[in-house]
């Protein structure tokens, strides 16, 4: 049976959400009538996360579980979910209950002829320290990366399988999608949905995964802008 969508969920100490979350999905998914698979990369967690999902997928077919032997960051867990894949379609979403499931149909029905549709979080749910960091970042990504988004943030997105061979691998590239997709002169689709704010764990982020080192991997994407390869043939004789 081939697989139409592939949700990927990459998740660190995350044991309350995880069965609530698969929930959603499941019901989320099950209402498109194609089939579809569920990818939980387990990216080094300390707590019970991974015997978690050892119990769920008993009781669920579609789940497969990839467990790192450590944690080596959201942008190789996307990596390692997108290799494993077996979907026409790749679904991405924040494995802490924050994005809200039920706006997957949004999305691909927005991706269209598009290579990537990108969720722009509504009414942020986020603490007083991601907002503040938030609006400065957003404005100086934007002009030096020339993606011309509002949120690329927000883990909430919709990709051609296809369309991701086309894309360089490295640490902190799931906060450049889009930048990454129009090097490559890929097409690109943003679409409104809905926040929530976290209920239970905490959050993972801090003052230098929020600003020194995003700052740093911007400043390469902007080398990769500028320096890509671009002409025209004139003649071909």
């Amino acid at each position: 049976m081939l697989i139409k969508h592939s949700v990927i969920i990459p998740i660190k100490d995350e044991e309350q959400n995880i069965p609530i979350l698969a929930a959603e999905v499941e019901t989320v998914m099950e209402k498109l009538n194609a089939p579809w698979e569920l990818i939980y990369i387990d990216d080094g967690s300390k707590d019970n996360s991974l015997n978690v999902l050892k119990k769920l997928k008993e009781t669920m077919p579609q789940l497969r579980v990839l467990s790192f032997a450590q944690n080596y960051g959201q942008s190789s867990a996307f990596d390692a979910g997108f290799k494993l894949a077996s979907g026409e379609l790749i679904i991405t979403l924040d494995g802490d209950l924050q994005n809200d499931p039920s706006d997957i149909p949004k999305l691909l029905e927005a991706l269209n002829d598009h290579d990537m549709a990108c969720g722009w979080r509504q009414s942020r749910k986020d603490t007083f320290f991601k907002r503040v960091i938030s609006k400065p970042s957003n404005v100086v990504r934007s002009r030096l990366c020339k993606d011309q988004m509002h949120d690329t943030g927000c883990s909430l997105k919709v990709f051609r399988k296809s369309s991701l061979s086309k894309i360089k691998g490295f640490h902190g590239m799931h906060r450049f999608f889009p930048a990454l997709f129009r090097v490559e002169g890929m097409t690109i689709v943003e679409v409104k949905v809905s926040h929530r704010a976290r209920t239970q764990g905490k959050s993972k982020y801090h003052l230098f995964n929020r600003s020194i080192g995003p700052f740093l991997d911007m400043i390469a994407v902007y080398w990769m802008r500028k320096r890509r390869l671009c002409y025209k043939i004139k003649e071909d004789l």
